[in-house]
């Protein structure tokens, strides 16, 4: 390709080419250079082309300083204003002209024509220039305007459209003459007239030629002109031109055609070099028996141009049959094959199309019958003068000639060369003659008899023999199957029309464009139904529709215009969609159309894409909802075939074989998925069997999604929006049914297959295939419980997408109801389990689950409206009915049952707006609170539940003082900010009021209150000392708030905390040996705050804690207490952050002992306490990399513990991570030491686990290597300011 390139750019720099393309085109002989070269002077001959007579004085220097090249002269010059070539007339009001724009060397002139001045009427032609264009030293043509009498200037042509272009003067102070007016006007008049004012004696003569001046100076050279014909090619042209001038354009067109047929004919009687076409010419002729009228110009010139065109493809094809092409040169891999002899170039193929386009314009167009077709009034100014003219020559034998000319033209197109010249441009024509050739009612059929008639006779007839339509017929199946389909569709649909009258606007002109006949309406819709039933007929029709508005192969601005047309997409889809008439039935139409209209879905060009794809959504939608059962048989389901392969069946799979056989591949799914997400989301028209389908499939696209959720897929967001479109479109009571379905606590519907599993695809999709069996049992356990946790996790992050509908705190109260079975004994009150469902206890566990996972991931946001409030109070009454009637009640349901409380106190008190809908959703709670009042033990809970059921029965009428005190603690509690309450009058209403709020005995003595006493403020010092009693209430949840409550003191700075650093330090040391988690997790985090705080005070005593004495066993701590400071020192370190390095060589030293301990365990978690100081230390580790190193090196090849040595080598890869770039710097001189010891772990230690992090620590090391010798290059500007 490049040598070809640069072949074509040697070509493009031969001058030769570019001087003949300037002769062949233009008549550019000679150029002004060479005659200077032989002797003429340039000045003298354009002075004498002008006027011999005008001083020199007037011109300026003529050639340009540079040597143009013709490649130049036919760029920049001949070929940009080609089109103002040729004779054109001034728009100058009443007053003409006569203007020659002609090629002269390197200029191309405007020569203004004035008559000869009287009485000297046989004189030639006076000629002086208007303008010239030339090529100057810049290699870019100049226009010059070389009116006045001061020499050229600047001026400049506009072309305003076809056959108009204007002139403008840029410096019209150059027309200007110093005597003024008058002189100007004297000199006009020499110029004009040849005379002086005093030589017309005639008064009215002198008004007139006055008027003249005034009316025609003042457009100042500053012209519009109009084409008046194109140049002549020849002087018979211009003769012929000339005695027409006066004539009609129609009889010029006759002219002209019987004089070119004149010629053609001499030629051939003449010329020998002719005579072979003349042979070739005749030998066709005998084939066709052509009648020839010497009367009738237009039809001879016709048939005259379908014989050239016929002998043209004869040679074409004797040459194609005796030529041979030569062998392909292997040195040369570059060289193009050589072209077939046939091969038209593009001046042969221009030469062709335009006797194409006459023969159709005046052999077709006039014989077909108003509307069919497009009119030749409405193509161009040309044809409309043909259709007058034939029209007002036409004869009755118009079919004959119509057949004649049509299947001369057919004939012609067995040629592919010829065929892609005329079905690009006149197919429609094409299609139109033989649509009324077959179908016109005025086409009667002959009887063979008539063949044997006279020629004459025949061609008087009307219409065809058997014979001649059964070809034609087969001639139209031939040309519909042969020609592009899109094409044959937009030209049915133009031949077709409307049912009503068009009216286009053609240059200001409005057209009305006659009906179509109704035999053509109906035979082309016909044709289109046929067209359609085919295969891809449905690609072909949107293509020829949608491909017509500009999104074609070219693409471009029309391209996306028409991608924006979304009207005309939804109208061609409700032509899809309706079943034509001509159909035997719906289902068999259904049956042919459907899978075609799925792989709309697939068109991979990005121009028509959106296109094809909206009128395939809009197509399924509209299909589906007018015919459900078809669209959900022939749409639905293969468009849903993948994901149906997913699921579970009682079928046993047929394609499952050996492990990782792929069931479902990686394209097909994620091409199912598309289309889903192309149907649903995009063409977001619901509809009740859409709905209904989709809720088959929902289980395994959620499977999908969950599996997408663990790793980088681009099908999640597809899965996520398929999801929660049909959650948002479903009906809320199915939404809720699918959601249980989902979360595993409603019936069992298909899921996926045991065998299956999803496998992450080689393009970043996903694919079905077997899984390997697994055969330990605990495993499989542990395998179903971890996909369940990810499933709830998954679906909790599905329902957070949902924040603005309620679904997820109505799926939160439907598991809350589900709860309610665990209130009470299973003897008593049955767990209801599912048919086919979660074993019961299974099923429990599940709803809690998702209880847990729900609050956990929205909390108090779960419920958005007052609706769900109400419902969730409702639930929680009736789980603590059941608790009471069973006496199962615990701490935790105590504390629920006055919340539950509370919030309806608070919802009664004001907290939100009660209509009368929400006190009907609260008649639920009567019985339950009715039931509370009398068997609850506490008599402060049983009034206050009375009291809230007097005021729920009343709607808000009646309500108790206690009713209004539960509600404003319960809101004032709910600001942590808020104002605090006031002391109750009596100590059971203060009982009251701490019971609605919630809090349990335990929560009352954290708070260092009890029952009936006031409460006190968080920074009074008994405060403080009742939350240090409670660090060490032997009730775990008690101690653990304690801890933390210190905690939360410390780091707020209060003041009886940091007063009492000894006793905090003590009692966190003490929770610290406690084996509850809870406890000694709480002792970490205070003793770590602790030591952030305090460093200097309290990091020594901890250091002193964990390290192991010599001395007896009295300083000896236990392994696990150890550990858990050395996960407080962690925590402490990183908190201190830069101001570690201030105690580096203590944590240092006692790390580096504990690595000495006898315990395996405790080495192996003081190299890991090692290593995360070590990465925090950054440049301050310093010296002491030494010591490190070392202890590291003895460990790796001494330890015989492989828990020691993976923890020693994973210090070193710390220690990398850490320092990063920086370790270059750091580590250098023990940097070599660390690759050595790596490798020889590598290469002989033998645990698999120690050489994966030795592996790992040399990734780092080589990473940091790289980005050393290969730094990233940073595209940024750098500013120096320079000394003065």
């Amino acid at each position: 390709m490049a040598a070809t390139c640069r072949k074509f750019q040697q070509i493009l720099n031969t001058d030769t080419i570019w001087r003949r393309r300037c002769r062949e085109e233009y008549g550019v002989t000679e150029n002004l250079r060479r005659l200077e070269m032989v002797g003429v002077a340039c000045r003298d001959l354009y002075i004498k082309r002008i006027n011999p007579r005008v001083k020199s004085g007037r011109f300026v220097k003529l050639l340009p300083d540079y040597e143009s090249k013709d490649r130049d002269v036919y760029t920049r010059l001949l070929h940009p204003y080609r089109n103002i070539l040729g004779l054109w007339q001034p728009d100058i009001g009443p007053y003409g002209g006569l203007l020659n724009v002609v090629v002269d060397g390197l200029f191309i002139i405007g020569w203004m024509y004035l008559p000869p001045h009287d009485p000297r009427v046989n004189d030639a032609m006076r000629c002086k220039p208007l303008f010239r264009i030339h090529l100057w030293e810049k290699n870019k043509a100049e226009v010059e305007c070389m009116y006045g009498h001061k020499g050229s200037h600047k001026g400049d042509i506009q072309i305003v459209k076809k056959d108009e272009f204007s002139t403008k003067c840029n410096q019209t102070d150059f027309h200007r003459m110093a005597g003024g007016r008058q002189e100007e006007f004297r000199t006009w008049l020499a110029e004009e007239w040849g005379r002086t004012l005093e030589d017309i004696f005639h008064e009215h003569m002198q008004e007139l030629i006055l008027m003249k001046f005034i009316y025609t100076s003042q457009y100042d050279n500053c012209l519009t002109y109009r084409r008046i014909y194109l140049p002549p090619s020849s002087p018979e042209d211009l003769i012929a031109c000339a005695q027409t001038a006066q004539s009609s354009r129609e009889e010029v067109l006759l002219q002209t055609l019987s004089h070119n047929l004149c010629v053609l004919e001499q030629k051939l009687q003449q010329d020998a070099d002719w005579a072979p076409l003349k042979q070739l010419r005749e030998r066709v002729m005998s084939r066709f028996a052509w009648s020839a009228r010497p009367e009738d110009a237009v039809w001879n010139f016709v048939t005259e141009l379908l014989v050239l065109l016929l002998c043209l493809k004869q040679e074409m094809i004797e040459l194609l049959a005796h030529f041979t092409p030569p062998k392909p040169n292997p040195k040369t891999p570059e060289c193009a094959p050589a072209l077939p002899p046939d091969a038209l170039s593009i001046s042969q193929q221009k030469t062709v199309q335009s006797a194409l386009q006459f023969v159709v314009t005046l052999g077709i167009c006039p014989y077909l019958l108003p509307g069919v077709g497009t009119p030749l009034r409405c193509r161009s100014d040309f044809a409309a003068t043909v259709e007058k003219m034939v029209h007002r020559l036409a004869s009755p034998r118009g079919i004959l000639r119509l057949h004649i000319v049509t299947l001369a033209l057919l004939e012609i197109a067995h040629h592919p060369s010829l065929e892609s010249l005329l079905h690009t441009r006149h197919f429609g024509d094409l299609l139109a003659s033989l649509c009324q050739l077959l179908y016109s009612p005025n086409t009667c059929q002959r009887s063979s008899v008539s063949v044997e008639v006279s020629q004459e006779d025949r061609e008087r007839q009307k219409g065809l023999t058997v014979a001649e339509q059964q070809g034609c017929h087969q001639a139209l199946r031939n040309l519909l199957d042969q020609v592009y389909q899109p094409i044959v569709i937009k030209e049915l649909l133009i031949l077709q029309g409307g049912a009503k009258q068009v009216v286009s606007v053609t240059g200001g002109e409005t057209k009305t464009l006659p009906q179509a006949p109704a035999w053509l309406r109906r035979r082309c819709g016909h044709l289109l139904t046929e067209r359609l039933m085919k295969p891809q007929g449905v690609q072909a029709v949107v293509r020829g529709i949608v491909e017509g508005a500009g999104a074609g192969i070219a693409g471009g601005q029309s391209a996306e215009a028409a991608a924006a047309d979304w009207r005309k997409c939804d109208t061609v889809a409700r032509i899809l969609a309706s079943c034509p008439q001509q159909c035997l039935s719906v289902g068999d139409y259904y049956r042919q159309v459907c899978p075609q209209v799925l792989e709309l879905f697939h068109i991979k060009d990005k121009l028509t894409a959106h296109q094809f794809q909206r009128v395939a959504t809009t197509t399924l939608l509209s299909m589906v909802k007018e015919q459900p059962e078809l669209g959900e048989e022939y749409l639905l389901r293969p468009l849903l075939a993948p994901l149906i392969c997913c699921l579970d069946t009682t079928e046993t799979p047929e394609r499952s074989g050996q492990m990782g056989t792929v069931i479902v591949g990686e394209l097909e799914l994620t091409r199912c998925l598309e289309d889903v997400y192309k149907v649903c989301v995009v063409g977001n028209d619901p509809s009740s069997r859409l709905l209904e389908s989709l809720k088959t499939v929902i289980p395994a696209i959620f499977s999908l999604y969950c599996f997408t959720q663990r790793g980088v897929s681009h099908l999640r967001s597809g899965c996520q929006e398929v999801l929660l479109w049909f959650l948002q479109k479903s009906e809320p009571p199915v939404a809720m049914l699918v959601l249980k379905q989902l979360a595993g606590l409603a019936q069992s519907i298909p899921v996926l297959h045991p065998l299956y599993h999803f496998a992450a695809g080689d393009e970043g999709g996903v694919k079905l295939s077997v899984k390997e069996a697994v055969s330990d049992e605990d495993e499989a356990l542990y395998e179903k419980v971890s996909l369940e946790q990810w499933r709830t996790e998954c679906l909790a992050q599905l329902l957070s997408y949902l924040q603005e509908s309620s679904l997820a705190g109505d799926f939160f109260i439907e598991c809350l109801k589900g709860l309610t079975c665990l209130a009470g004994k299973k003897d008593v009150m049955p767990v209801p389990s599912p048919a086919d469902g979660l074993p019961e206890q299974e099923q429990q566990l599940v709803t809690l689950q998702h209880v847990a996972i729900l609050c956990e991931k929205f909390g108090h946001f779960v419920l958005s409206n007052t609706a769900q409030v109400i419902e969730f109070v409702i639930t929680t009454l009736e789980r603590s009915c059941v608790n009471l009637t069973h006496k199962t009640e615990e701490t935790v349901e105590a504390q629920t049952l006055s919340m539950a409380m509370g919030l309806i106190a608070a919802m009664l008190g004001g907290a939100v707006h009660l209509t009368s809908a929400d006190f009907d959703a609260m008649k639920p709670m009567l019985p339950r609170l009715e039931q509370i009042m009398a068997l609850h033990p506490d008599p402060v809970v049983q009034e206050l539940a009375s009291d809230l059921r007097i005021t729920v029965a009343t709607h808000g009428a009646f309500s108790t003082k206690k009713v209004a005190m539960a509600a404003h603690t319960t809101m004032a509690n709910q600001n942590k900010f808020g104002d605090k309450l006031t002391e109750p009058s009596q100590p059971e209403e203060a009982d009251a009021v701490s019971c609605s709020h919630g809090q349990s005995p335990t929560s009352l003595r954290l708070a260092g209150t009890k029952p009936g006493n006031k409460l006190s403020s968080d920074n009074s010092p008994s405060n403080f000392h009742h939350i240090l009693q409670a660090a060490f209430d032997p009730e775990v949840p008690t101690r653990a708030a304690a801890l933390r409550t210190v905690t939360q003191m410390v780091q707020q700075r209060n003041p009886d905390a940091l007063g009492n650093q000894e006793k905090l330090l003590s009692v966190f040391l003490e929770n610290l040996k406690h084996e509850d988690s809870f406890v000694y997790l709480s002792s970490i985090q205070g003793l770590s705050v602790l030591s952030d705080v305090y460093p200097a005070q309290i990091l020594p005593q901890l250091l002193d804690e964990y390290q192991t004495s010599s001395q007896g066993a009295g300083k000896t701590r236990c392994v696990e207490t150890r550990m858990k400071m050395g996960e407080v020192l962690m925590r402490s370190t990183r908190a201190l952050g830069e101001l570690a390095s201030h105690f580096r060589d203590p944590l240092i030293r006692v790390f580096l002992m504990g690595t000495r301990d006898s315990d395996s365990t405790m080495r192996a978690s003081s190299l890991s306490n090692l290593g995360e100081l070590c990465q925090c230390l950054d440049f301050a580790l310093g010296s002491v990399v030494h010591e490190v190193t070392a202890c590291l090196a003895a460990i790796v090849k001494t330890e015989r513990e492989a828990e020691v040595r993976r923890a020693a080598v994973h210090v070193i890869t710390l220690l990398l991570r850490g320092l990063g770039e920086k370790a270059l710097q750091v580590l250098s001189d023990v940097l070599r030491d660390l690759y050595r010891l790596l490798k020889y772990v590598i290469e002989t230690d033998g645990d698999e686990l120690v050489v994966l992090h030795a592996q790992l620590s040399l990734g780092e090391l080589d990473h940091i290597v790289r980005r050393f010798l290969f730094p990233q290059e940073k595209l940024q500007k750098k500013i120096v300011i320079l000394p003065e």
